[in-house]
């Protein structure tokens, strides 16, 4: 198994780094040198950090992107009382994509976000006999405003605003005949945040950043305990939408990281760790991960919206 994690995640590390390097911009004038025509170049990312993209003309202001491909691998533990009251351990995989571009609005101080991704969760009981799998797929996009503590150092930045996030997945035990299956959906509204810090690693420039997401309210599906699926396809349908706040559930998605840019590519290496915790209708879901994450990306100039 770990020979096989290994093979896979040097094949998708390879995808990856081709797609980036297929991708990534040429070097171009300087940002407040460009002429006024669609030519896309290369910024410094501090410029996306910290807002200083120059207007290129009324009609057209280039506004900068950073693009992200990012793998991770790492610990997991699930627990899903509808299924089993025993917590099961085992490895988590995912890959993610992650799009921030400066918004077009607010003189360069805010910022959008969306990251998408996959996460695959194979999971033991303490002995080894049995098995359970989680696929969850995720969608979560932010708008935040960025500001300078100039105070504490010209390096240093910060970012916070509001974040939406639907998130759904299955979780499936071997052992179950009548209900192996348990459905995941969740939609919530909450708050993100970012810390980062630019420095130098010998020559090579280096961001430092913290992120952190955490939902405050919404809603997410829950059956009761030993209701069985068939039960809801024949119309059982009552209070399978909770509302969702502190007082039945807590989530948590963080994450540091360190970006290298190694000229037009940045090469990122971090750590990601998640917290799902939920109960409700009898039922208690708990989900941990702790991963290593391997990615690639660069920086562009968008002089179109993208979403």
């Amino acid at each position: 198994m770990t020979w096989m994690m290994s093979r896979m995640l040097s094949i998708v590390i390879g995808l990856l780094t081709a797609i980036a390097v297929g991708a990534a911009p040429h070097a171009g004038s300087p940002v407040d040198t460009i002429p006024l025509t669609d030519t896309v170049s290369t910024p410094d990312v501090s410029m996306l950090l910290e807002g200083r993209i120059t207007c290129i003309s009324a009609q057209s202001a280039n506004r900068p992107v950073t693009m992200m491909l990012s793998t991770e691998g790492g610990y997991s533990r699930v627990l899903d009382s509808y299924l089993t009251p025993i917590t099961y351990s085992g490895w988590h995989t995912a890959i993610a994509f992650e799009h921030a571009q400066q918004a077009g609005f607010g003189h360069g101080k805010w910022t959008r976000q969306l990251s998408l991704g996959l996460n695959y969760d194979h999971v033991d009981n303490r002995v080894g006999s049995n098995t359970m799998h989680h696929l969850r797929a995720t969608g979560q996009w932010a708008l935040m405003r960025r500001w300078h503590p100039t105070a504490l150092d010209s390096r240093f930045v910060l970012m916070g605003g509001g974040m939406t996030w639907l998130h759904g997945g299955v979780i499936y035990n071997d052992a179950n005949s009548n209900n192996p299956a348990s459905v995941k959906l969740h939609w919530t509204l909450g708050l993100q945040g970012i810390a980062q810090f630019d420095t130098r690693l010998r020559s090579v420039p280096v961001t430092l950043r913290y992120q952190a997401a955490l939902p405050i309210a919404g809603v997410w599906f829950s059956p009761e305990y030993d209701e069985s699926y068939y039960e809801i396809y024949l119309g059982n349908h009552r209070h399978l939408a909770q509302p969702g706040w502190w007082g039945n559930r807590f989530d948590l998605d963080h994450r540091l990281m360190a970006d290298f840019r190694l000229g037009g590519t940045i090469l990122r290496v971090g750590y990601h760790g998640s917290i799902v915790r939920s109960w409700a209708r009898q039922i208690n879901t708990h989900i941990t991960t702790h991963a290593l994450v391997i990615g690639v990306g660069g920086d562009f100039l968008s002089t179109k919206r993208i979403f």
